[in-house]
């Protein structure tokens, strides 16, 4: 199974310069930095210049593309636990 990636996302990953993750999130799929959800040994990973960017193994078996409408919106991250580790981090800030 090969997954492409857009133009806008390698671009995103690029500018940030920083390992990204295609996960599971409260509202599908999920593309957000490492420092949100950390990548697993199951990633497949995709290399993006210097960076690499982790597709989960359950999206892995869902999506043939990664798009940049799957940047996850940070105004959710609050709400959703599956992304706990980032949302504690900044509250003990």
């Amino acid at each position: 199974m090969e997954i492409t990636v857009d133009d806008a996302v390698k671009s995103l990953i690029l500018s940030e310069g920083q390992d990204y993750r295609l996960c599971t999130a409260c509202s599908g799929p999920a593309l957000v930095p490492l420092s949100v959800k950390p990548a697993k040994e199951s990633d497949i990973q995709i290399k993006i210049g210097d960076n690499i960017l982790y597709i989960s193994k359950v999206q892995a078996s869902y999506v043939n593309r990664v798009t940049i409408d799957m940047v996850y919106d940070p105004e959710k991250i609050f709400s959703c636990p599956v992304l706990s580790t980032y949302r504690d981090t900044l509250r003990s800030n």
